[in-house]
């Protein structure tokens, strides 16, 4: 089932050779984990949401209020059986019409929603090995930061990653500075400073780092700061890990020839989901 518009429909009438989000890329989404009816972290994508849709200018509904993107996020997630754990997509997309000039600027959205397998965070210990992916880099604008369906960067970054056998890639900006995996956060542990970039950088102005930032702050004598990462920080780092909503926080175990510890990743996972009265 697919909620379009607030409707629960089988397949979705929209024709791809009309629909902008297809056509020009000219859609921002949210992808949301709902556990055991709860929407985690419900005001911060609600916000994201709303600012991604003021950027690129699109018309906010009067009644796009949180309680009524939670309500339609719920609307989907009760067709979804046997299973506490969800994945949920809300895309919003400019209605048809017009070329790179739109001939409106209200919306449309479609909300999916398919199982998570797992519901509890938690994290794998088996090996994870990264390599930078320096075919095209993320520009250092405020498009960089939110949601779109331009994914381009990261859809050729996954193939690479696959083709050469790694579990995920790191992204450059246009100064050459580590930003991001291709589809998550990075942060950096050395000694008892945790780092990860900023979004001036050109990171995704992730939920997830959102909740790890506020967490490592209580961590008595962790020194956090959101500054950039050269590709030769990488290399004298104690640990590196990922973070994003569906998976929780993802150790990197190898870069090259340097591997990672991920004793600090896994304290910072049980405090996470203490937050979420999880544990």
């Amino acid at each position: 089932m697919i909620n379009y518009n607030g409707s629960l429909v089988e397949n979705l009438p929209i024709a791809l050779h009309e629909n902008r989000g297809f056509l020009f890329g000219d859609a921002v989404f949210e992808t949301l984990k709902v556990l055991d009816g709860k929407v985690l972290f419900l005001e911060d994508h609600y916000f994201r949401l709303m600012a991604s849709m003021r950027i690129v200018r699109m018309e906010i509904p009067m009644n796009f209020t949180m309680e009524f993107i939670e309500e339609q996020i719920l609307k989907i997630t009760s067709t979804v059986q046997n299973t506490s754990s969800i994945r949920v997509r809300f895309t919003v997309f400019r209605q048809s019409g017009g070329f790179y000039l739109p001939k409106t600027n209200h919306i449309d959205f479609v909300v999916t929603a398919s199982e998570l397998e797992n519901a509890l965070y938690h994290i794998s210990e088996e090996a994870y090995e990264v390599e930078l992916f320096k075919d095209f880099y993320v520009t250092k604008q405020l498009l960089s930061t939110i949601k779109t369906n331009n994914k381009m960067v990261q859809i050729t970054g996954s193939v690479f990653a696959d083709e050469n056998g790694y579990q995920n890639c790191l992204l450059l900006n246009d100064e050459k500075n580590v930003v991001e995996g291709l589809q998550s956060n990075l942060f950096m542990l050395m000694g008892n400073k945790l780092v990860t970039p900023p979004i001036s950088d050109g990171c995704l102005n992730g939920i997830m780092r959102k909740q790890i930032l506020a967490i490592a702050r209580k961590i008595e004598n962790l020194e956090v700061v959101e500054e950039s990462i050269s590709p030769f920080d990488l290399q004298k780092a104690d640990e590196l890990f990922l973070t994003n909503v569906i998976q929780g926080i993802q150790p990197i175990t190898q870069y090259r020839k340097k591997s990672y510890g991920i004793e600090f990743s896994k304290s910072l996972l049980v405090k996470l989901n203490v937050q979420l009265r999880l544990v």
